[in-house]
């Protein structure tokens, strides 16, 4: 078991290629549907994520997982050719997103708990039976002035090591994602706040998994980048961005974990690419570093389509173009030049 896990989780992590995480909720893609003026219906659902996956080219050379929803993962294109049959042909990885959802936490300090726990054993046997490889649950962690808490990152750190635990069990390979987010309210805190609360999540959380008897060698990590409030008034370099970034990892994330993803958690397009490519070009980490992003991935390529079939080719290649630049990315080899040349 620990042999193929292993293996599951290197193959996700194969050099030049990352995760494309399109397990965006019913609400969420109808967030995203509505900044360009598109109904929330199945059909064009179903037609977006075709539109993404029969991106054969895109697909097969720089993308080697695809996190889905529970409706994608069962979901058929509109030629009756079920989603996880397209993704076999260009060799991607199916996952599976398997929380419910961050809920407010009890208390004055706005904080989140993820749910989702009730019942996910049964679930994983099932999504295991439908070919998923790995999984996903992400847990949400706000900074501000009474934020965190011990309890808040304790209990979120507990639950991302018991669903951990259940996938591996499974025969699944669990993504870890604990996100200190950028972007709530206030929002101004300094990119020093976010890495001392990023430090202190992720100490808690690998104290969790190990608790848990979590295979370290057998999960990957899904983290957030060490960035300054979506609100403040810092501006960091991409390479102070980075540095700190790997810093805050070589100290608290082992080196048994066989990967790290990271989440794009608002940065705009170019933003996530360049961050990855200058950390990709510090020497000496101990773990591989490539993208799990699904706005980052996504944002020029749902706008190109606009709910259109006759636009699949042509959004099709803004998709390509934004993995190919995250594979350079990947690989440490991404510049401006090389981004403005390819489009």
């Amino acid at each position: 078991m620990t042999k193929s896990l292993n293996a599951i989780a290197q193959k996700l992590m194969e050099p030049g290629k990352g995760i494309l995480a399109a397990d965006e909720s019913e609400g969420t893609i109808g967030k995203r549907f509505a900044k360009i003026n598109l109904p929330n219906t199945l059909d064009l659902r179903r037609d977006y994520r075709e539109m993404l996956f029969g991106a054969s080219e895109a697909m097969r050379n720089y993308i080697s997982g695809v996190i889905l929803t529970e409706e994608t993962l069962k979901q058929e294109a509109a030629d009756g050719t079920p989603f996880r049959a397209i993704l076999a042909d260009t060799d991607c990885v199916p996952g599976i997103k398997v929380d419910r959802g961050a809920f407010p936490m009890p208390g004055e300090g706005g904080e989140k708990i993820t749910e989702g726990l009730d019942g996910l054993r049964q679930r994983l046997a099932h999504y295991a039976e439908l070919g998923a490889g790995f999984a996903k649950w992400r847990a949400v962690i706000t900074i501000n002035d009474i934020a965190p808490t011990r309890n808040n990152i304790r209990a979120n750190a507990h639950a991302l090591a018991r669903y951990a635990m259940l996938c591996q069990e499974a025969g699944i390979v669990p993504i870890v994602e604990p996100e200190v987010v950028g972007d709530g309210e206030p929002g101004n805190h300094s990119m020093e706040r976010c890495a001392q609360v990023t430090g202190d999540v992720l100490e808690n959380v690998f104290k969790e998994l190990r608790l848990a008897g979590v295979d370290l060698a057998g999960m990957l990590l899904k983290p957030n980048m060490i960035l300054p409030g979506i609100n403040s008034r810092e501006r960091p370099g991409f390479e102070d961005v980075a540095r700190r970034t790997v810093d805050v990892l070589r100290e608290h994330v082992p080196a048994a974990v066989p990967g790290i993803a990271f989440l794009s958690g608002g940065q705009t397009d170019e933003e996530a690419t360049a961050h990855l490519s200058a950390m990709n070009r510090i020497p000496n980490k101990p773990w591989p570093l490539t993208f799990s992003y699904g706005r980052a991935l996504q944002n020029v390529a749902l706008r190109t389509w606009a709910g259109r079939r006759e636009n699949f080719a042509a959004a099709r290649q803004a998709f390509a173009h934004r993995a190919h630049m995250n594979s350079l990315a990947a690989l440490g080899e991404w510049s401006n030049e090389r981004d403005r040349a390819a489009a």
